[in-house]
């Protein structure tokens, strides 16, 4: 059972939960390091990409150990812990379920342990032909239900060739999206899938440790992260972004690329709307600058006459700011967050639960009475989150709320890694924009345009998955072969 943290939890209303990703993945290879340490914070860096479980496998060069629980990094991991856990190379892993239930069992790293032969594997991304890739295991095989332990189980299926042969002969037939690090106990792996879905980057431990002069030691070593933010908080300085398509080998030789297959770019589109951290680059951009880009295009094409541009804390600041850049209307907070409340697990009163997100959010009323107001947001999926916002202004005293939201309607279902609502929840799945603003109640509503949000990444459109926007998937779906519970289902 998940303990409380006393913490914010991932979503203003329970019942409008926000789009989540699948998971944030780690990888260190760094002999003479405290490599445990180094995975734990770099698992805290990718707290945001995976919140129910975490875990680190660590290897010393003969046996893997594998530490995983329930709950948050901070809270499955103390010190005494992760001194238990000593080694040249670390995977780590915190996780959000998009296939299997959400259970100890399912908690990566995965481990498939033989004598001398063993591995570990952490998996960000969401695999759509699992139930076919699951049929080539003997009947028992595994016993938890996510497409990543059907991955490990048939990496480790032939002990007697080279894991990395076997992954470059396997990952052609795996369809889907995944970005992976895995390790036998003498060498770290990467690898990502041919369209690139889910980020992934490496990076280098440098510089110098222990004490100066002759004696100092040269610290070394190989860091593999979902984001750059990650290399940051652990000192790594950033090396490249792992191509798709690619397979890396890291040990005492370095680092091997060995391409399984041809790159056909497809990057998530949405990590730039709302799962990456702002302190993240990808394809050489800050995720941040990105953001306010949006909120410039927004206000170009969607302006309003307003006294006052206020962020639905934190998801919609950077676009609040960018739009309030562009339109000359002042930016200001009128919204504060609890970042103390949330994640408790105590049911609340009949009288908390009419408070709605009052627990969480607060106007402030000096600031907003009596004032036009443009609120900015990242997304909308059912709207119940919005329409409290818009309600609890105008009880503080707005004169007129627009909502202006810095991603095109989100639609369709991702199968790729990210656990959207199915397209009946979804609000712009069955309703027209303006019914939309009808239902939340605002005086008016625009939402970015789909080549307004693509020309603001820098990326071609046809090197991004847009799937949740326009239902346009990259690889073929066969709704009838995925979905959250498809293992279970087979059982």
């Amino acid at each position: 059972m998940l303990k409380g943290d006393g913490r914010l939890g991932h979503d203003l209303d329970p019942r409008d939960r926000a789009p989540q990703d699948a998971c944030g993945v780690f990888g260190v290879w760094a002999p003479g390091e405290d490599v445990s340490k180094l995975t734990y914070y770099g698992l805290y860096a990718l707290q945001h990409r995976g919140q129910e479980s975490a875990g680190i496998a660590v290897s010393e060069g003969s046996r893997i150990l594998v530490y995983k629980d329930m709950g948050l990094v901070a809270q499955v991991f103390d010190e005494s812990i992760l001194g238990t856990l000593r080694g040249h190379l670390a995977i780590g892993h915190c996780r959000y379920s998009t296939t299997g239930s959400s259970v100890w069992e399912n908690a990566q790293p995965t481990l498939s342990s033989s004598e001398g032969n063993g591995l570990a594997l952490a998996h960000n991304g969401n695999l759509i032909n699992t139930a076919e890739l699951s049929a080539r295991l003997p009947a028992g095989t595994i016993k938890a239900t996510t497409d990543t332990e059907v991955l490990t189980a048939l990496l480790a299926q032939d002990g007697s060739r080279p894991v990395e042969d076997v992954a470059a002969e396997l990952f052609p037939e795996v369809k889907g999206a995944y970005s992976l690090v895995w390790m036998n106990e003498t060498t770290l792996f990467a690898a990502r899938d041919p369209q690139g879905i889910r980020p992934l980057v490496l990076g280098r431990l440098a510089g110098v440790s222990g004490p100066s002069g002759p004696a100092a030691q040269e610290k070394t070593g190989w860091v593999v992260a979902s984001e750059t933010a990650a290399l940051d908080i652990v000192g790594a300085s950033f090396v490249r972004e792992i191509e798709p398509g690619e397979l890396l080998t890291i040990d005492e030789r370095g680092v091997r690329s060995h391409r399984f297959a041809a790159p056909e770019p497809k990057g998530c589109l949405f990590e730039y709307v709302y799962l990456a951290r702002p302190d993240t680059t990808i394809a050489g951009r800050g995720v941040q600058a990105t953001r306010v880009e949006v909120g410039r295009a927004l206000a170009r094409e969607h302006p309003v006459d307003a006294d006052l541009v206020i962020p639905t804390p934190e998801s919609g600041t950077p676009a609040a700011i960018g739009y309030a850049e562009q339109s000359g209307i002042p930016y200001g907070q009128g919204l504060v967050k609890n970042s103390y409340v949330g994640r408790t697990f105590i049911q609340p009163s009949q009288t908390i639960r009419q408070l709605g997100i009052r627990l969480k959010l607060n106007p402030l009323r000096e600031v907003i009475e009596g004032k036009r107001l443009v609120v900015v947001d990242d997304s909308i999926v059912r709207g119940n989150t919005q329409r409290a916002i818009v309600k609890m202004l105008r009880e503080a005293g707005a004169a007129e709320v627009h909502v202006r939201i810095s991603s095109p309607p989100v639609a369709w279902p991702c199968f790729y890694g990210i656990d959207f609502a199915t397209r009946a929840e979804l609000i712009a799945g069955s309703l027209s924009v303006e019914e939309i603003r009808t239902s939340l109640g605002a005086d008016s509503l625009g939402y970015i345009s789909l080549d307004g949000l693509t020309r603001a990444t820098t990326i071609p459109a046809d090197r991004l998955c847009r799937a949740c926007f326009n239902g346009q998937y990259p690889i073929p779906i066969d709704p009838d072969r995925v979905g959250k519970y498809v293992l279970e289902a087979q059982r």
